[in-house]
């Protein structure tokens, strides 16, 4: 039967009701997700309201402030005066990086440089070569040097032909300042030979404020840095390293991004925030919370807090050039509306019903995975396009709305709920993998937030490594460590589980005894401790967020006062 009209206006209208409505269920079919989510989210900001929230920029203030000390440093490497048998020596070249030198000299002929720190013990020693092959002009950045100590270093010149010189210098340190040197570092169960230290690689302990710093196997301090970080510290691929700090100590607020180096030479900084408050006074907040990745492009994502009354549930990529944001992903425009509307406000006013405190992304299929601890939810997202490619937690798939039930993972037997989780990444994300099968780990804090366990809630924490099928929408939990600890390694809040090159797991035990000690195990894949450090007495607010074995420093890095 047909329709008939005999007003022309109501026709016309009619018809483009009509249009509407068959591109509206078009795009439904196409994508009910991305419908659903733009019909429930209509109260969240705009991008371009976020972007002006967050008011990013580069800024130079810390450059500014190196560039009579780089100044120095080209003068001495250009200079003919400074030899291998009497170099340039500059022990802290910067003034952020104290157990850190800079040894620059002259060679007639084309020479390849190596350096050692000699360490107190067995494995304690750090060597690395200096990058750039054979050259006359070296400048030799030192690091792993020992506190309030004679260091011992020695550097060999290697030519072409296999002739080697060696100078053994002596670098004097000074004492370590209160927040590290009270934070006592004690280790037991220290087996050397199968932890993954190589030749130069040490524990970053990633504090949650106060000055960062890196261990050694035996637990001593080989490197700080005076700036005081809050949460983020990341080893780019050119060998930087990404600290989120502040200009002034005495605040509580870091909003100054700075990539550095381990000799505190400053090479970027990205300030963020003057825009965003919280409802207790209309004091600046930190924008950037618990994490960032570095994307094929060079830009970063970060997870961060939009300007609104809820935070920590939005990312941003920033322009590595211009230091502007060039993407804003909003979770409160992805998940469904009944997690987020109803939630209640916390002590500052705002509102933390997500949580985001990690973010990787995958270079096989273009995506990133993320961990919500106030969800105990874990998904993944199409970069582009941010629609869900998968879900899981505790949560009942029929407890999702419709549109969304298709994404949730079905745990096979056995696998394990996270509960307020940490830390998740991707493993063996080199590009080459396949996108159906993934692998990733994370820190399970265990505790019920929303959709934990509640029979193990509070019981204990531990690593956790996940298979997922996405042909089969299945997840597998694969391996875990920490349940044989109990209740003693307990930890509400914080923590974080990584891999290392040799198999081995490094799990960060942040916040045991309610945040008294950080405990920092690096466990074998059977389950055997290899290395177990205990941080005490770390002051307030200066736990160990995350624990990191990393090369100090990679291949990848150089330095260069000349440019």
């Amino acid at each position: 039967m047909k329709l008939k009209f005999k007003h022309p206006r109501l026709t016309f209208l009619v018809v483009v009701l009509l249009a509407f409505l068959t591109v509206g269920l078009t795009g439904y079919s196409l994508n009910q997700n991305a419908r659903y989510q733009i019909k429930e989210n209509r109260v969240a900001l705009s991008d371009t309201q976020i972007k002006q929230n967050l008011d990013t920029k580069l800024i130079t203030t810390r450059q500014d402030a190196q560039k009579s000390a780089t100044a120095t440093y080209k003068a001495a490497a250009e200079s003919n005066q400074y030899t291998l048998a009497n170099p340039y020596v500059k022990v802290n070249p910067y003034g952020s990086s104290p157990l850190s030198a800079l040894v620059t000299f002259k060679s007639s002929t084309a020479e390849k440089v190596t350096y050692t720190v000699v360490g107190k013990t067995s494995k304690t020693s750090i060597t690395n070569t200096v990058k750039g092959g054979y050259t006359k002009i070296h400048q030799v950045p030192i690091v792993g040097l020992y506190a309030d100590y004679n260091n011992t270093v020695k550097i060999t010149a290697t030519t072409k032909d296999g002739t080697t010189r060696t100078k053994t210098l002596k670098l004097k340190t000074g004492a370590l300042p209160k927040y590290i040197k009270n934070a006592t570092i004690t280790t037991k169960n220290v087996n050397k030979s199968k932890m993954a230290i190589g030749k130069n690689k040490l524990t970053i302990i990633n504090r949650t404020t106060k000055q960062p710093f890196a261990i050694d196997a035996d637990g001593a301090v080989r490197w700080y840095d005076t700036n005081y970080s809050q949460h983020t510290i990341e080893q780019w691929s050119n060998g930087h390293i990404m600290i989120l700090s502040k200009k002034n100590q005495s605040s509580n607020v870091y909003n100054d991004l700075i990539e550095t180096d381990y000799l505190g030479r400053v090479y970027k900084e990205y300030g963020f925030a003057n825009k965003t408050s919280s409802s207790d006074g209309g004091t600046e907040t930190t924008v950037i919370h618990h994490d960032l990745v570095e994307l094929p492009n060079h830009n970063f994502l970060a997870t961060v807090s939009d300007g609104s009354k809820y935070k920590e549930d939005t990312l941003i990529e920033v322009s590595h050039k211009t230091g502007k944001i060039v993407k804003v992903i909003d979770l409160k425009k992805i998940l469904p509306k009944s997690m987020w509307a109803n939630f209640k406000k916390g002590s500052d006013g705002k509102i933390d019903w997500l949580h985001n405190n990690a973010v990787d992304y995958d270079k096989t299929d273009h995506s990133i995975v993320l961990s919500s601890r106030n969800q105990d939810l874990i998904l993944k997202l199409d970069y582009q396009t941010g629609h869900i490619k998968w879900l899981y937690s505790g949560k009942k798939k029929s407890s999702w709305p419709k549109a969304y039930r298709k994404y949730v993972l079905t745990p096979t037997k056995g696998t394990i709920v996270p509960g307020g989780q940490h830390g998740l990444y991707l493993l063996n994300n080199n590009g080459q993998g396949s996108a159906n099968s993934e692998n990733f780990m994370l820190y399970d804090n265990n505790i019920d937030v929303t959709n934990g366990n509640k029979k193990t809630s509070g019981k204990y924490s531990q690593a956790v490594a996940y298979h997922v099928d996405t042909k089969k929408m299945t997840i597998t939990s694969t391996w875990s460590y920490g349940k044989s600890l109990g209740k003693a390694n307990f930890t509400s809040v914080i923590g974080y589980a990584e891999k290392q090159s040799n198999g081995n797991v490094l799990i960060d035990f942040g916040y045991k005894n309610g945040g008294q000690q950080s405990n920092i195990i690096e466990v074998t894949k059977s389950g055997q401790q290899v290395f177990n450090a205990t941080m005490k007495n770390a002051s307030s607010k200066a736990y160990a967020y995350r624990a990191y074995r990393v090369p100090f420093y990679s291949s990848a890095y150089t330095f260069d006062a000349t440019k």
